[in-house]
């Protein structure tokens, strides 16, 4: 009996001891974190640039500014589009941002990722975009992949040697991701400038006022005269309480922003400049056309620049770009924006640039035009129909050929001698034809990555060099011997550069005007689509100047729309009223 009794208890405790590992063994695994899963990224590169010579690698301790774009739910976004607040109330996009941008528990399992010291985040306030900091060799070790240098068709650009490992749970959520690379081609913004005297030794000096322009060169009042401006400002429509917002890689010099607004009395209260990601390096006169072609049409408006380092010292320009471009959506989460317009005077060849940086910079202007409800407008590139700047081969400009960006193309106007339009042909230029110097003339053509939207029709838009794809410009307007006060002294300058502001200035006097005699946003346009609404809905009106004379070295200036120059320059009091019968 007790030898029964013996084998009993053993028995029983083997049982017990059993029960209790089972017990245990779903606790441990329950602390045991499960492995991630793993999605190779996609960068974008093309594969004969991936082939391309290596020349070393990338210095360990080479900052990388990385950005993770979210892709966006399409139904929150026609929500937004329709979704417009009143003038002076406070806009409730933050509460949006919850439902369009990641979650709380999406973002703490991003940080859970990103946790290895020497690493910063940024979510930006609609939570659509999260930039991430740290050191080359941080990402190396964290993405499971080396970053090398390339040298390729004349330029180097570095690049991961292998695919970027990223969970999965994030890469299934984001729609770009950028700065793993620098492949895309710095942006062009060199344009023509003519001078009859040197520069100023130093620009920064300003020795005395100086308001006498060159002779032959286009002031503001004979702009204004000949596209009806001053019809507007007839009206007492000069910008008040709007805001032109300016998108800029090189800066401006104080000195020569001043003069010119002494000279046209503009209120330099109304004018401030953000620097984003370090400030601009150099001053090579992009910006400051800008500044001066807004201020010179809409005296009354609030300028804001956005500028950043677009010299050879930044490592990746088209990321700071699309810094400016969040900044500016940050700043205006809270204000009902509708009306203020954006205008960018940059761009390349859409073939030099990476799906990632095509896709996060189609995403800004997205919740630009469909959550802050602006208007884009962009410069379409002065190599004509060739942007890659070789003679020959067509090609467009990038960002001008988004769909959700107005592209504006360039002319030369003629006045008349009272103010008014003699008569304008398309800007061109063939005389040098080995190099484009960003001389040829006003950049259109065929995109090759966006397809064309549905509301781009209008007369002339199917033609005999139609395929289906997005068509650009959309409008253009005067991009020849401008009058502008550069590095202490009076020139003439030419280029889309100039026309993108020009229009940029127009709509917001459009705008405001709409505001004052309608007292609503809800159905104020903020896209490309309304220059077409508006071409197509002018009856008794003449909204466009049809430029039907020129070419861009391939394609002719025709009448209605055409690629060289779209619809038209402004002809901007019939425009208004145009907007004004068909958009209450």
């Amino acid at each position: 009996m007790a030898l029964l009794y013996r084998v009993w208890r053993s028995l029983a405790g083997r049982a017990i001891f059993l029960s209790f590992f089972l017990l245990l063994a779903p606790l441990a695994s329950c602390g045991t974190p499960q492995p991630l899963q793993i999605t190779n990224l996609n960068l974008g590169i093309p594969a004969n640039a991936l082939k391309s010579p290596v020349t070393g690698p990338l210095p360990d301790k080479t900052q990388l500014h990385v950005r993770f774009t979210f892709k966006l739910d399409p139904k929150l976004l026609k929500q937004a589009d329709q979704q417009r607040g009143q003038p002076g109330q406070r806009s409730q996009l933050e509460g949006f941002a919850n439902k369009i941008g990641i979650s709380d528990a999406t973002y703490q399992k991003i940080k859970d990722f990103f946790s290895l010291q020497g690493i910063s985040l940024k979510l930006s306030k609609l939570r659509t975009n999260l930039s991430v900091d740290a050191k080359a060799s941080t990402f190396a070790k964290l993405l499971q992949t080396k970053f090398v240098l390339h040298s390729y068709n004349g330029r180097t650009f570095f690049a991961p040697t292998s695919a970027p490992k990223l969970p999965s749970f994030l890469a299934n959520s984001i729609d770009a991701v950028t700065g793993l690379d620098n492949y895309s081609a710095v942006p062009q913004h060199d344009f023509s400038m003519q001078f009859n005297q040197p520069p100023v030794a130093n620009s920064q000096a300003r020795p005395g006022q100086d308001c006498s322009p060159l002779n032959q060169t286009l002031l503001p009042r004979e702009v204004a005269g000949a596209y009806g401006y001053s019809q507007l400002w007839n009206r007492g429509l000069h910008g008040e309480n709007m805001t032109v917002n300016l998108i800029e890689i090189d800066g401006a010099y104080k000195q020569d922003v001043q003069n010119y607004f002494d000279c046209i009395k503009f209120p330099a209260n109304r004018f401030s400049v953000t620097n984003i990601d370090g400030s601009p390096q150099e001053a090579l006169g992009e910006s400051t056309l800008d500044i001066e072609m807004v201020a010179g049409l809409a005296r009354s408006v609030n300028i804001k620049v956005y500028q950043t380092d677009g010299s050879n010292n930044s490592i990746d320009v088209w990321g700071n770009v699309n810094d400016e471009l969040q900044q500016l959506i940050s700043d205006n989460v809270n204000n009902n924006s509708a009306g203020n317009v954006v205008s960018i005077s940059l761009g390349t060849a859409e073939g030099d640039m990476t799906s990632q940086d095509l896709r996060a910079l189609d995403s800004s202007f997205q919740q630009l035009t469909r959550i802050l409800h602006m208007t884009v407008f962009v410069a379409s590139g002065d190599c004509g129909a060739f942007t890659s700047r070789r003679y020959g081969d067509l090609s467009v400009s990038f960002p001008a050929s988004d769909p959700w960006v107005t592209a504006v193309g360039g002319t030369v106007l003629t006045p008349n001698g009272t103010q008014g339009r003699a008569n304008e042909a398309v800007w061109s230029d063939g005389s040098n034809q080995s190099s484009c110097k960003n001389a040829w003339g006003s950049g259109g053509g065929n995109s090759a990555v966006f397809q064309r939207p549905g509301w781009q029709n209008a007369t002339g838009v199917n033609n005999r060099y139609s395929h289906n794809s997005r068509q650009l410009p959309d409008v253009s307007a005067s991009a020849y011997a401008l009058a502008v006060y550069f590095q202490g002294r009076w020139g003439a300058v030419g280029g889309t550069s100039a026309a993108a502001p020009i229009w940029a200035a127009g709509l917001v006097l459009v705008n405001q005007g709409m505001l004052q005699q309608i007292h609503k946003l809800a159905n104020l346009p903020s896209t490309a689509q309304q220059f077409y609404s508006v071409a197509n809905q002018s009856s008794g009106t003449n909204p466009y100047y049809d430029v039907t004379r020129g070419n861009n070295l391939y394609y002719p200036a025709t009448p209605g729309w055409d690629f060289s120059s779209g619809l038209g320059t402004p002809n901007l009091g019939d425009f208004y009223q145009t907007v004004v019968n068909n958009f209450k």
